[in-house]
């Protein structure tokens, strides 16, 4: 199982950039912030998948502040998780953090 999290860690960081960079190629190489607000919630299908990411990730969010609080993870582990989840993404923060704590129960 750890080397499904392992691969999906690295989908998630490929798949998501793929689409930043296709968004850059048809800006004419341009990063436009108001543009990318825009576009991202143009019709209710966006919308909804918006709103879906959003409240997975801002629940792994506290997740994970409750797990520092607790001690359940380290500054550094929760560090971790913090800058792949606000640099990457859900698509990387939630496959990191499982393949950092499965383990196996046979």
């Amino acid at each position: 199982m750890k080397k499904v999290f392992a691969i999906l860690c690295i989908i998630g960081i490929a798949y998501p950039y793929y689409y930043i960079f296709k968004f850059i190629e048809t800006n004419n190489w341009e990063w436009s912030t108001s543009l990318f607000f825009e576009q991202i919630n143009q019709n209710y299908a966006m919308s909804i998948l918006n709103a879906d990411l959003t409240i997975a990730a801002t629940s792994f969010f506290i997740f994970l502040i409750y797990r520092f609080r607790v001690k359940a993870i380290s500054k550094n582990q929760f560090i971790k998780y913090l800058v792949s989840l606000f640099i990457v993404g859900f698509s990387l923060a939630l496959p990191l953090y499982l393949y950092d704590n499965y383990e196996k129960n046979n």
